[in-house]
């Protein structure tokens, strides 16, 4: 009987033969594709949800608003973009086919389309210009879908100088966001009540506390817990009320165009198709930088994938009564912050926001969690994306005069929106919705610097 475990080798001794496949260890699963157990999948991603909870809701909020609805009529516009934000993102994170970046990257509702849609909204008598955003909408979505393979061809345009000039906007532009939580119902011209200041700063020490002092998971969820905790602290301050979930509905479907047929308006259609591509280059910085956060750089078929996802999304976000998706970057804060890289967590947030759009009393749970304790924690999610840029310029060449300049006049240009206030009020519409948002500014400003300083020689004479 032959005995094939070992063989001699003259002078060798015994050695052993190669062992087969089926005794191969499988490749380690990479921290985005890890499933984690329940119990942490389910916190985590309903720490995904409350981080970026307030920011799907605002722009409804407007809009309905602008529109007057009433109570029953702006809850439905709330729910259907909490739904289509959580269908956009189980897009993105589960990636089905050719769409969706595959990675843990939050979906919802973009800030960038209130402005042009509010001026929509004027032009078609009120009410009646919501068919024609949401037919706007769709062409804009189809069109990104189609384009997508083109557009990210441009990753090579994205040096760090130009990623780490961007990232570093995006954090420092969703700063005032988070002041404005804390702020909360304080007019621009009055003073911001102390108890919003104290409940914001308590709520920022819980949070900081919980990460310096816990370790393990109850530090990886310091976010949620500081919520937790602020939204208690605010009930005997008279700031959060429970009364209001009694008349709530428990079910609710965003019924499909609710609010009457899509209409097809060639302005608005240019006007949204110039947001979508102020979306589509904030979608790729932010890829760029979840790829850095996550250890798995985006390349251009995952930027191609996320942009499809974006496109899509947003087309069937019309169809259910919301509005444009795009990417949230406080949700890449939150990644970074806790460094829970899995995917399959933000899939469970799309799913917890799919049930909150369907379900009314659950939505008004949520909406429980007073703004100044939002701003409170916004502040450290807000400030943590900016650090990762200032980090990714530091890898960048900041000694060479071209690349000093690039980040000093992208991160100029960017700034002046945020600190400016409505500088660029007497701009055509078209126009200020670009420059109006520090992000696109600063990207449009960085890429065209690297263009010239990089990529396009200056023409030399020859030598006589």
């Amino acid at each position: 009987m032959e005995n094939n475990t070992a063989t001699e080798t003259p002078g060798q001794g015994t050695v052993n033969p190669p062992a087969s496949d089926s005794h191969r260890q499988p490749p380690a699963v990479h921290p985005v594709d890890e499933v984690l157990p329940v119990g942490r999948t389910v916190l985590a991603g309903i720490q995904h949800v409350a981080a970026m909870y307030a920011g799907v809701v605002a722009p409804p909020i407007i809009i309905a608003a602008a529109l007057r609805f009433d109570l029953a009529q702006s809850a439905f516009l709330v729910g259907a973009c909490l739904f289509t934000a959580g269908l956009a993102t189980l897009l993105q994170t589960l990636g089905p086919w050719k769409f969706g970046a595959r990675l843990p990257f939050v979906n919802g509702v973009s800030f960038a389309t209130v402005t042009p849609m509010t001026a929509i909204l004027a032009g078609h008598g009120g009410r009646g210009g919501l068919p024609v955003i949401y037919g706007a909408t769709i062409v804009s979505g189809l069109v990104c879908v189609v384009a997508a393979p083109w557009f990210c061809r441009f990753v090579k345009y994205f040096p760090p100088i130009v990623s780490g000039s961007v990232i570093t906007l995006i954090g420092v532009s969703l700063l005032p966001v988070a002041v404005g939580w804390v702020r909360s119902t304080a007019a621009d011209t009055d003073r911001v009540p102390g108890k919003n200041l104290a409940l914001a700063g308590f709520t920022l020490a819980v949070i900081l506390a919980l990460r310096r002092l816990t370790r393990g998971f109850l530090q990886q969820v310091a976010i949620l817990v500081g919520l937790l905790v602020g939204t208690l602290a605010a009930i005997p301050m008279g700031m959060a009320h429970f009364s209001g979930l009694a008349h709530e509905a428990v079910f609710g479907f965003p019924t499909p165009f609710h609010f009457g047929a899509p209409r097809f308006d060639a302005a608005a259609i240019v006007s949204m198709l110039v947001v979508m591509l102020v979306c589509m280059t904030e979608s790729t910085a932010d890829m760029i930088a979840l790829g850095e956060v996550v250890d798995r750089p985006s390349d251009e078929t995952v930027i191609a994938r996320g942009l499809r996802a974006d496109g899509l999304g947003s087309a069937l976000s019309a169809v259910f009564n919301g509005f444009m998706c795009s990417a949230f970057a406080q949700n890449i804060g939150l990644v970074a912050l806790t460094r829970m890289r899995s995917r399959f967590i933000v899939a469970f947030g799309g799913v917890v926001l799919v049930a909150l759009g369907v379900m009314p009393i659950l939505s008004g749970a949520v909406a429980l969690i007073p703004q100044p304790v939002l701003g409170g924690a916004g502040l450290v999610l807000f400030g943590t994306v900016a650090v990762a840029g200032v980090k990714m310029l530091g890898t960048a060449d900041l000694g060479k005069d071209s690349n000093l300049l690039i980040a000093a006049t992208a991160l100029g240009l960017g700034i002046i929106p945020v600190v400016g206030g409505n500088i660029y009020a007497g701009l055509p519409s078209w126009l200020t919705t670009i420059l109006g948002s520090g992000i696109s500014t600063g990207c449009v400003a960085a890429v065209v610097l690297n263009l010239l300083f990089h990529h396009i020689a200056p023409r030399r004479h020859p030598e006589p």
